[in-house]
């Protein structure tokens, strides 16, 4: 595999694409970019995750900077220490839900966001042209460890829930961490909570149980062992604990998509206000936030394009599909122990288990696929999809805000065609309100591109 590099960072395969001399001229070009003041660095578990991290430390340290060593925390907590401790920027280890031989550099600024595009852009061009430099030996900055990195970030999830009806509830919970960062904050805050925890994989060293990626394929002995130690829900994380999937206390696995949907209803519930998401997520965001008589706002594909969007409208809420709620009262990255505490608040509010809170919700189907093309031909590609759908008469709405986006209103449905950015190949989603519905459309789109 090759490196790839986007805006908010960079993921290879150790020892072929990403090597140690990668990271130090990632983070020396990274260091080059951000204002004054120190670096905090952390990693997400991965076996790994310390070699890179050295190296990264080594690179800002090289380069003038403080560094500040939070060693294994979740990509979520980053972004609340980074703030904490007056940080110009934060690195974070971590190649997200990809396998144990990948590992990767997740940039942050100093608003505790995942780096918007144009910084990031800017890294990038720093990086490929090798315009960086090193610090004379007065100048070489130190590395401190920091001691506590659960305390602030726990401090900031209780108050966005109600802890008191919480505790005497004593939820069994099922925490499956996989050996990434997930359980070092994800044990105090549900004990926090009163809730008797089991926890999977709680040791942060990268020996995965299972393929990272918590989806229902991989999670099948998860949910069986839900349902056998009579929890009230599983919480599944990926190793840097930014998505968060759902398992009922029947075993059932809920996903991703409906994490995002059970909080969003509760958080409206309470607190009303405009609810963001990005263009390949569910509609239920949207019933929902029409349910609740508040404005709905879409944005393009990458959580820094929806928090871009969340800061833009005073967003309450905001969520990609993947699993990744936003709070911005806690932070502004995608954070799967925001999304822990909401479920189990709703849960204790209404008096109902989870299973009945998703059956609560709109239903629909998510059909994907993908189609190879040559990338000189996509935007003949997405004419040819317009000319399809999007007919005198039609009730189809086509937008490019990332990619090519077909609505049907009335029909609840949409269709979305976006390129990959590292495969010659387009990716087509489509939802419907059943499987087959959602299917047809989606095989109508891959004919029309083939045919391309």
């Amino acid at each position: 595999m090759s490196l790839i590099i986007s805006v908010s960072g960079l993921r290879g395969v150790v020892g072929q694409s990403l090597t140690p001399e990668v990271a130090v001229r990632y983070a020396a070009a990274y260091a080059a970019e951000l204002p004054g003041g120190p670096v905090l660095v952390a990693r997400d578990g991965r076996a790994t995750g310390a070699m890179i991290a050295a190296a990264v430390q080594s690179a800002l340290a090289a380069a003038g900077r403080r560094v500040i060593d939070a060693g294994v925390a979740a990509t979520p907590t980053v972004g609340v220490l980074l703030r904490e401790q007056g940080c110009a920027g934060a690195v974070q280890v971590s190649a997200s839900h990809n396998p144990a031989e990948y590992n990767g550099l997740k940039l942050f600024s100093k608003d505790g966001r995942v780096i918007p595009a144009a910084a990031g852009e800017a890294v990038v061009r720093r990086y490929q042209a090798g315009d960086f430099g090193w610090a004379a030996h007065a100048g070489v900055g130190a590395t401190r460890r920091l001691g506590d990195t659960v305390s602030a970030h726990l401090q900031r999830i209780k108050p966005l829930v109600d802890t008191d009806r919480i505790r005497p509830r004593k939820f069994r919970v099922l925490l499956d961490a996989n050996h990434g960062a997930g359980a070092v904050l994800g044990r105090p805050l549900l004990e926090d909570l009163g809730c008797e925890v089991t926890a999977l994989g709680e040791a942060p060293d990268g020996r995965f149980a299972h393929t990272p990626e918590p989806t229902a394929a991989n999670l099948v002995e998860v949910a069986a062992r839900v349902k056998a130690a009579g929890a009230d829900v599983g919480f599944c994380q990926d190793p840097d604990a930014d998505r968060l999937a759902l398992i009922d206390e029947t075993g059932r696995y809920v996903g991703e998509e409906y994490t995002p949907a059970v909080c969003i209803d509760h958080v409206l519930r309470q607190t009303p206000g405009p609810v963001v998401t990005n263009c390949s997520t569910s509609r239920m965001a949207e019933d929902l936030a029409e349910r609740h008589g508040v404005a709905f706002h879409r944005s393009a594909v990458g959580e820094a394009n929806v928090v871009d969007k969340m800061l833009e409208v005073r967003a309450a809420i905001g969520a990609e599909g993947n699993g990744g709620v936003i709070a911005p009262r806690v932070g502004l990255v995608r954070d799967s122990f925001v999304g822990m505490a909401l479920v189990l608040d709703a849960m204790a509010a209404r008096g109902l288990p989870l299973s009945a809170l998703v059956d609560e919700l709109p239903r629909y189907a998510i059909h994907k696929a993908k189609v190879a093309i040559d990338p000189q031909r996509i935007a003949d590609a997405f004419a040819a999809l317009e000319a399809e759908f999007v007919t005198a008469g039609s009730a189809a709405v086509a937008s490019r805000l990332d990619g090519l986006r077909i609505d049907w209103p009335d029909e609840k449905k949409w269709l979305l065609v976006r390129a990959s950015n590292t495969e010659p190949i387009v990716r087509v989603f489509c939802e419907a309100p059943t499987e087959g519905e959602a299917e047809s459309t989606a095989a109508v789109a891959q004919r029309c591109l083939a045919a391309v």
